[in-house]
């Protein structure tokens, strides 16, 4: 069974940095599509960046030229860098894994997802 245990969640004043990590047990990256969600108290989950399946990233406009996702295979660890941080980016951050379809606007219902770690960004 695939876990991911995601990390680096935090408080920070905003024009700040974050790096998130998704460390998946039990399967590795390099045959999935990985990507990265948020959600902030009473909000819809959004899907914030992906790599798909022939490892393009994709990203959210809220977030473009700001974040940055890659992964470690040898890790079996995928990473957010979130930089300049804006108080509209606290959420909850959750990662996830699918191997059966990719898009940033169905990251957050792939079949595996982790339970997540906190971002919050004070002004």
């Amino acid at each position: 069974e695939v876990q991911l245990v995601e990390s680096g969640g935090g408080s920070v004043q905003a024009g700040g940095s974050l790096r998130l990590s998704c460390t998946a047990f039990g399967y590795d990256y390099n045959n999935a599509c990985v990507g990265w969600f948020r959600q902030a108290p009473g909000k819809e989950r959004e899907g914030v960046a992906i790599i798909d399946f022939g490892g393009s990233t994709r990203y959210a406009d809220s977030v473009k030229g700001r974040f940055t996702i890659s992964k470690d295979n040898a890790k079996n660890t995928l990473y957010l860098q979130m930089n300049s941080l804006k108080p509209e980016d606290t959420a909850m951050y959750y990662c996830g894994l699918s191997w059966r379809a990719c898009g940033i606007g169905i990251v957050a219902n792939f079949e595996h997802r982790g339970e997540g770690t906190q971002v919050t960004v004070s002004s």
